[in-house]
C-alpha cells in the first residue's frame, strides 16, 4: 500500500483476544472488497510522536443490537447489565431519554444521558440509527454527557425525498452541517466525536469543517469507501454511472431494496458483519428493519449507495486538528483490518487498535471493549 512507502509501520495496539465465535456462520451476502487503496492514498509522513494507549478490557461477552422498533422510540433503552465495566450495575447507570430536535425545518431524533463530564457525539453508520450505541450510551454516560444522533434520512430522523430536495443533499458534508449543528444547538459545547463505519467520515467531515467544535474522534471501523469513484479503474468508472441511473431511475432499485428489506436478509447481511452470530438477535434484527420501513428510506437508500463521490478518510484525516484514535475488528469482512492499518501512518492518528475476534460493528459487538477504549481517550484528552 501506498502508506509503508514513507516510513517504517507505527507499532500497533492490540486487545486481549476475546473467545471466538460458535455459533455457525450464515453465507455472506458480500465478499470484502477486493480493491486496495488508490495510488491516491498518501498519507502524511510527518513525524509527530504518538502516545501508547493500553486498555484492560472485561472478558464478558454480549450480544449486539442495531436499529429501533416502530411507532415513537421508548424513553429508556434497556441495556445488558454485563454490557457495563467491572462494578457498574443497571441501578448505577444513568437514564436514557429520547428527544427530537429541528434541523433545517427537519425532525432530528437524538438518545442522551449524563448530566456532567465531557460531551460524547455518538454517530452511527449506513443503514443504523442511535439504538446502535444502545450498549454504550449508559454505560459513558456515568462519566460524560452522552448524546446519540440518527443522521438525516436514518433511524426516526425524518428522510426528505432526495429528488424533491435537490442533488447532493445526502452527502458528508451535509451530515458534517448536521453534527455540528447539533453541537451548537443541543450539546451546547465542543464534544468528542465516537463513530462507526461510514459515521467515521461524517465526523471528520465535521472536524473539518468546524475544527473549534470537536475534542478528538474515536474511529471505529471506518468505512474505506471501496466503491469510490477515485477507487475504480478507469475501464469501471462508465459501468459504474450506468449502474447507478439504473438503480435510481428503474425499478430495479426499488426491487433491490424490497429484497434487502426484509427480516432474513437483514439477518443474513448481520450473520456476515458481526464475528460472533450469536448476536444477531431477532431483536438486533428489528431494530435495524424497522426504521427502514419507513416512508422515504427507499430513497434515502438508493441514493447513498449510489454516492460513489465526496471525501475520502486519507483525505481528511491530514486536515483534521484534533487527536484521532482509530480501532478496528480483527475480523471485519467488509472493511480488512490489513487495510486499515495504513491509517496508523497520519500524523494526527495517536493509536491503532487491534480489536480481536469482533466483526465491523464493535460498539455493538464488542461493549466491554469499546467503552473502556473511549473513556480512556475521552480522559487522555480532557
Amino acid at each position: 500500500m501506498a502508506s509503508a512507502a514513507a516510513r517504517s509501520p507505527l507499532p500497533v495496539a492490540s486487545l486481549p483476544a476475546r473467545r471466538s465465535a460458535t455459533a455457525p456462520r450464515a453465507a455472506a451476502a458480500a465478499g470484502p472488497h477486493p480493491l486496495g487503496f488508490s495510488r491516491r492514498f498518501k498519507p502524511s509522513t510527518g513525524g509527530a510522536p504518538r502516545s501508547s494507549l493500553h486498555i484492560v478490557a472485561s472478558s464478558s461477552k454480549v450480544d449486539p443490537v442495531e436499529e429501533r422498533t416502530p411507532v415513537a422510540p421508548p424513553a429508556v433503552v434497556p441495556v445488558p447489565a454485563d454490557a457495563s465495566p467491572p462494578g457498574t450495575s443497571l441501578e448505577t447507570q444513568p437514564q436514557v431519554s429520547t428527544g427530537t430536535w429541528k434541523w433545517r425545518g427537519y425532525n432530528i431524533r437524538y438518545q442522551h444521558a449524563g448530566t456532567s463530564g465531557p460531551a460524547l457525539v455518538l454517530i452511527h453508520g449506513f443503514g443504523a440509527n442511535s439504538d446502535h450505541w444502545r450498549k454504550n450510551i449508559p454505560v459513558l454516560a456515568m462519566a460524560n454527557r452522552v448524546y446519540a444522533i440518527d443522521l438525516i434520512g436514518y433511524g426516526y430522523s425524518d428522510k426528505p425525498n432526495p429528488r424533491e430536495i435537490g442533488e447532493n443533499f445526502y452527502t458528508f458534508e451535509t451530515w458534517g452541517e448536521q453534527l455540528n449543528t447539533f453541537c451548537a444547538e443541543v450539546v451546547k459545547s465542543e464534544a468528542f466525536f465516537i463513530c462507526n463505519s461510514i459515521g467515521g467520515l461524517v465526523g471528520l467531515q465535521a472536524a473539518v469543517m468546524e475544527p473549534q467544535k470537536c475534542k478528538g474522534i474515536v474511529l471505529l471501523d471506518i468505512s474505506l469507501r471501496m466503491l469510490h469513484i477515485k477507487k475504480q479503474p478507469w475501464f469501471g468508472k462508465p459501468f459504474i454511472k450506468s449502474f447507478q441511473s439504473l438503480l435510481r431511475n428503474t425499478i430495479v432499485g426499488k426491487l433491490f431494496f424490497n429484497a434487502v428489506a426484509t427480516p432474513e436478509s437483514v439477518k443474513n447481511i448481520l450473520c456476515q458483519c458481526y464475528h460472533d452470530t450469536s448476536a444477531v438477535t431477532d431483536e438486533l434484527v428489528q431494530f435495524i428493519l424497522q426504521p427502514g420501513l419507513d416512508p422515504g428510506a427507499v430513497d434515502v437508500f438508493l441514493e447513498f449507495i449510489c454516492y460513489s463521490g465526496g471525501p475520502l478518510p486519507e483525505e481528511l484525516l491530514p486536515l483534521v486538528k484534533c487527536p484521532v484514535l482509530v480501532a478496528w475488528g480483527e475480523k471485519d469482512p467488509w472493511e480488512p483490518v490489513e487495510l486499515g492499518r495504513a491509517y496508523a501512518s497520519f500524523d494526527t492518528v495517536e493509536d491503532f487498535v487491534v480489536l480481536p475476534d469482533v466483526g465491523h460493528c464493535p460498539q455493538d459487538e464488542a461493549p466491554e471493549l469499546v467503552n473502556p477504549l473511549v473513556q480512556s481517550f475521552v480522559q487522555r484528552h480532557s
